[in-house]
């Protein structure tokens, strides 16, 4: 069984699209999706700085777009998608590459409703400056009750041994100073704030009123939620947690677990992959993985898909 995966915030690299561009479909899928969200996601993709894509508002739907547009790629006949990939799960606002592939949203709705969650986080980010970092190695048991004695937030437990904390300035370097036992390096991330905590609040207020005008479907295949690792299976209910999980933790290493308990045996990173591929190579031994790096992944990840049985009973021959 096959999962997509699509990755969050901090996998952006300047110039990172503009290999892909030279795929038919990609280049006006993109300047439709500029125009819908009022960016120009080709330029932010092919010249611009890692200053200017650090930017929440633009990370953001720069990330997501990535997503789609690769994952485009991956079948010749769209129809194949829904019969070949098993479950879809995506990290932060990965999910909303995630539910789209799902179905829940159309590409422009979800690129729309994540412009609009980019510039309500960079809003909310501003009020104090606050960060992340990734604590490498430990016990999650030593690791989280440390950083809530620090004031700290564990805003994304990844599994694979790795937890990112999130807080202010002062708190992080309290951090550095005294590192949890076991952790071997504390990397602060290229993001604009502490994300998926109670920071973020103002931003959730904001999403809210903006899904509200919208009507999801149910995902046409099995969705994987960040909040407790779970299936979803009704449109409102993604929708809802899309919004939450804003100033609420990510629980990638529960979706880990959840894939085991699916059978998954290959797992693909959209654009730009290698982050959760990582994690997987790590957390899911005896799983085929795949990260989309660049086009010239494109042909291994085909090939990876058609030989992966689009179910258990496929897979036993039934």
């Amino acid at each position: 069984m096959l999962v997509l995966v699509a990755p969050g915030q901090g996998a952006q690299t300047p110039g990172f699209l503009t290999e892909w561009l030279d795929f038919p479909g990609v280049r006006g899928a993109l300047e439709a999706w500029s125009d819908a969200v009022g960016l120009d996601l080709i330029r932010y993709g092919t010249e611009a700085d890692a200053e200017e894509i650090r930017d929440t508002a633009v990370a953001q739907p720069l990330l997501v777009a990535a997503g789609l547009a690769s994952a485009s790629l991956l079948f010749e006949d769209p129809a194949d998608f829904p019969r070949k990939v098993g479950a879809v799960a995506g990290h932060s606002v990965g999910e909303f590459t995630a539910a789209s592939l799902a179905g829940v949203l159309p590409h422009e709705e979800a690129l729309r409703l994540v412009r609009t969650r980019g510039l309500a986080m960079a809003e909310a980010a501003a009020v104090t400056e606050t960060g992340m970092a990734a604590l490498l190695g430990g016990d999650p048991d030593v690791t989280v009750p440390h950083l809530t004695k620090l004031g700290l937030t564990p805003a994304n437990i990844n599994g694979a041994g790795q937890i990112v904390a999130a807080g202010t300035k002062e708190q992080l370097a309290a951090l550095e100073a005294d590192k949890p036992e076991g952790v071997r390096k504390v990397v602060a991330l290229k993001v604009a704030g502490a994300f998926h905590t109670h920071h973020m609040a103002p931003a959730v207020d904001t999403l809210a009123k903006a899904a509200e005008a919208l009507t999801p479907g149910d995902p046409k295949l099995t969705y994987v939620s960040n909040a407790d690792g779970r299936a979803v299976a009704t449109g409102s209910e993604v929708l809802d947690r899309l919004v939450g999980q804003v100033a609420n933790p990510v629980r990638w290493d529960l979706c880990m677990e959840t894939f085991k308990e699916l059978g998954v045996t290959a797992l693909v990173e959209l654009c730009p992959g290698g982050t959760l591929t990582g994690l997987a190579r790590r957390a899911l031994p005896g799983v085929k993985t795949l990260a989309l790096k660049s086009p010239a992944d494109l042909d291994a990840a085909r090939e990876l898909i058609a030989e992966t049985p689009t179910s258990a009973a496929d897979a036993a021959g039934a």
